[in-house]
């Protein structure tokens, strides 16, 4: 009988990269196991899943609105299109083991696993768990945990195995790289969707990039729909010369190697990435990030001295230009931040998650579970 997993999460790049991480992490370590990815008809997902080769299936899942909840009428009407939705996947896929990566998309597909005896895992992402592995942790059978820091921060059941074994990054890209420039490189990142905020605090203090050394290039990855108005503004200062603005890098994680230092926002996955590759950052957390979870995640890589972090609504872009100069004037400096962040990077969590679910998964068969 086929090995089944079944992997559910979205929503955002945040919640889907893992989840497409650990599908390969899985064919890697069993060729013959089947995966499929379940995800939402309104999350990044629906964008991405259908291009990656991976078989997967979309559902009407919405958003919960904890702030706003008469936002969640939506969530309500489509409860039973979700239902029968979950209900055909599992009879036709036939899941043993069933894994949320979180986000949105996640939950119901792990409490209907849960609710069906199912062996069931969570991976969660950030310093501050999220709702969905707050309110299941005690339910299921492993909780992975990004970020060490989180395990004060959850309940697990008395059966439930807690694992930290870092957040699951991709391989070094071996394919289709990025023409870096030659010298020193600081990358901006704003996430998987650009970051506006941070982009428009940058953008204030453009002219102080003009002293810089001539060995230092910014490669400034803007988002889609940011890259037009960054690109006018860079040109316009004259920088066009010093400043790169792409809307994205495929297969960033895999080549920041490429990369002296980051300025970027705090999502769990790009921190992860960062440590993986040992690159320092300066963290300006996303402000209104669920749970504020990107300030937890900040502060994790402050205290262990890879990353310097400021608040969005307090700091200014020549602030920011003129930390990332004062980094890059201090080798010594930069080399002990690289060497926390490298400390705290886990290159290989995917292939060590993948092994704990393939365990889970023989004792579930060991046990006859359906």
């Amino acid at each position: 009988m086929a090995r089944r997993i079944l992997l559910a999460g979205g929503g955002t790049g945040g919640h889907l990269v893992p989840a497409l991480n650990l599908a390969a992490a899985l064919t890697r370590a069993e060729p013959a196991v089947r995966v499929l990815l379940v995800g939402s008809y309104r999350g990044i997902e629906a964008r991405v899943l259908p291009g990656s080769g991976w078989p997967f299936r979309l559902l009407p899942m919405e958003p919960l609105y904890r702030s706003r909840p008469w936002r969640n009428w939506r969530l309500v009407r489509r409860l039973p299109s979700v239902g029968s939705g979950l209900r055909d996947i599992f009879r036709e896929f036939r899941p043993r083991l069933v894994v949320g990566t979180g986000g949105y998309a996640s939950a119901p597909a792990v409490a209907w696993g849960v609710a069906t005896g199912r062996r069931t895992a969570l991976q969660e992402q950030n310093a501050m768990p999220g709702l969905v592995t707050r309110l299941l942790s005690s339910r299921v059978d492993q909780v992975h945990l990004g970020y060490p820091e989180a395990r004060r921060r959850i309940r697990p059941g008395h059966r439930t195995r807690v694992f930290d074994l870092g957040n699951p990054v991709a391989l070094a890209d071996t394919g289709d790289v990025y023409d870096w420039p030659v010298g020193r490189v600081v990358a901006v990142v704003g996430g998987s969707q650009g970051a506006r905020g941070l982009n428009e605090k940058l953008l204030t203090g453009l002219g102080t990039i003009s002293t810089w050394p001539s060995d230092v290039h910014v490669v400034w990855i803007t988002g889609p729909a940011h890259q037009s108005s960054v690109e006018a503004r860079v040109r316009a200062a004259g920088l066009a010369g010093r400043i790169r603005v792409v809307p994205f890098i495929p297969d960033l994680g895999g080549q920041l190697g490429n990369v002296t230092l980051a300025v970027c926002r705090a999502g769990a996955m790009s921190c992860a990435e960062l440590a993986a590759a040992g690159v320092p950052a300066i963290l300006v957390p996303l402000p209104f990030a669920a749970a504020d979870h990107q300030r937890y995640n900040a502060q994790a890589l402050v205290e262990a001295g890879g990353a310097l972090a400021r608040e969005e609504a307090s700091v200014d872009g020549g602030e920011l230009w003129g930390l990332a100069l004062e980094l890059l004037e201090d080798g010594s400096r930069l080399r002990s931040m690289a060497q926390a962040m490298r400390a705290r990077g886990r290159p290989d969590a995917a292939d060590r998650i993948a092994r704990e679910l393939l365990g889970l998964l023989g004792h579930a068969e060991s046990q006859g579970d359906e």
